[in-house]
């Protein structure tokens, strides 16, 4: 393996069976940041895991799971998995109170990067 480019990509987020979207906003936001460095995968997908060109997102909801994404690279000598898992759902309401702080007394449009200082 000479580099980065012979490993797949692949995705699978879990949440609890009340969550409408699938995928969920993580993991396309996550995919899009992969998307953007690793040159060859052009798009993201819920279909085809055979697509050398896209990252197969395999979106499940089961019970009452709090949240779990998993970003799998994959070639013929290794394997490297990064995994965020959800304690509690306090974890959502600490990410929205602390967006709320920052938007306070503020005009316009902002994303994560202005809240995070990226």
């Amino acid at each position: 393996m000479d580099s980065f480019t012979s490993y797949s990509v692949s995705m699978e987020e879990v949440h609890h069976i009340h969550k409408l979207d699938a995928p969920s906003g993580t993991a396309i936001t996550l995919a899009e940041q992969i998307i953007r460095h690793l040159r060859r995968v052009k798009k993201w997908n819920l279909e085809d895991e055979n697509d050398p060109f896209s990252i197969h997102i395999h979106a499940r909801r089961e019970g009452e799971a709090k949240g779990h994404h998993s970003v799998r690279y994959e070639s013929e000598v290794d394997v490297i998995t990064l995994n965020h898992d959800v304690k509690s759902r306090d974890a959502f309401a600490s990410g929205a109170l602390l967006a709320a702080r920052f938007i306070m007394n503020r005009t316009g449009i902002f994303g994560m990067k202005d809240l995070l200082k990226l």
